[in-house]
């Protein structure tokens, strides 16, 4: 079921949600928690889809806003809000708003969210693109217990990444630290099998990848060790590489799917380990709305200290002292039998 308003309200909309649930045949409301996702009209379509996707696991009510750009200076001095409510088999398990911002109220979408919100349940607000430098003192991330932004759409990533360990607040995360979560358990269960020390480690991926750094500043904060990036042509993250005191532990994944974990002494295995989709990340991070103190960690690492580290060499073995020079060989005393037969011969 589809309404579309145009030129409408906050009350205007939450009464079309509640006769459609009643048109439908579902009045009570059994949405779990808010998403709002702030995008804008390129991106809307694919974050719907995957918001769409992630609620069959987590049903909720979504809001998506789009902050319309007015052309000229007579339309963005008038304010106006378009909705387009969605339920049942449009909005797959859970409640979808579209809201259309234009005007001066793009900058006031708090004032427009805010009565859309369920009462009593949490709220997440996600960023597909375009993310706040600092999310939690943006208007609409001040309403969220969880702010979802993802570095690896922005310009510049890692610059991006950057931003996001100066302004960390508890209940920031973000998709690029997600999309590891399978390379963390993995590599955690491979040094459960081994006794050993690990003593470097490096991260293969591709140039301008968030998850590569994250990746490595995780393994640096977690095993205190040196961790040096290295490039490749992706996809993705494609190696890690652990030296450890009995032999090395490489994890490779040359395709974006199937991974061959190797350590020493052991047969080589084959791993899943499959890029996920946007709606797999999202309904992972909906499945924990507490602060990510491992990410926090992480991030607050810092780019800077993980190159600082990586540049250290490792320690060359020491060697052996020279041993000393033999002494040179003293001729043996003759014996006495051949200097007695010596004089008897001079005399």
């Amino acid at each position: 079921m589809k309404t579309d308003l145009t030129d409408t309200t906050s009350s205007k909309i939450n009464k079309a949600l509640v006769l459609g649930r009643r048109a439908i045949g579902t009045p009570a409301v059994g949405m779990v928690l808010t998403l709002v996702i702030v995008t804008d009209e390129e991106n809307a379509y694919d974050a719907l889809k995957a918001a769409n996707d992630a609620s069959r696991e987590h049903p909720s009510r979504t809001l998506v806003v789009i902050k319309r750009v007015s052309r000229s200076p007579r339309d963005r001095s008038k304010a106006r809000l378009d909705a387009e409510v969605r339920l049942g088999a449009d909005a797959s398990t859970g409640e979808t708003v579209v809201l259309r911002l234009y005007g001066e109220v793009v900058d006031h979408a708090q004032s427009v969210v805010l009565p859309l919100l369920l009462p009593d349940a949490p709220v997440v607000v996600w960023w597909p693109v375009n993310a706040p430098t600092d999310p939690a003192n943006d208007p609409l991330g001040a309403l969220a217990q969880r702010r979802v932004t993802d570095t690896y759409s922005a310009e510049e990533p890692i610059r991006e990444l950057t931003a996001r360990a100066d302004a960390y607040t508890p209940g920031d995360t973000d998709l690029s630290w997600t999309r590891i979560t399978p390379w963390r358990s993995m590599l955690a269960a491979a040094l459960d099998q081994v006794v050993c020390e690990v003593t470097a480690a490096e991260v293969e991926g591709e140039d301008f990848n968030p998850s590569v750094e994250l990746l490595a500043m995780w393994l640096a904060d977690r095993l205190k060790v040196p961790v040096r990036r290295s490039k490749s042509a992706g996809p993705g993250l494609t190696s890690v590489r652990l030296r450890t005191s009995s032999g090395p532990i490489v994890l490779d994944r040359p395709d974006g799917s199937l991974a061959t974990l190797s350590i020493q002494g052991q047969p080589d295995r084959a791993v899943a380990l499959k890029r996920r989709e946007t709606a797999e990340l999202i309904a992972e991070e909906l499945r924990r709305l507490d602060p990510d103190d491992t990410y926090a960690a992480a991030l607050r690492f810092g780019l800077e200290r993980l190159d600082e580290e990586a540049a250290v060499p490792a320690a060359e073995p020491e060697q052996a002292p020279e041993s000393a020079p033999e002494p040179e060989a003293v001729p043996a005393a003759k014996p006495a039998a051949k200097k007695a037969a010596r004089k008897a011969a001079a005399g």
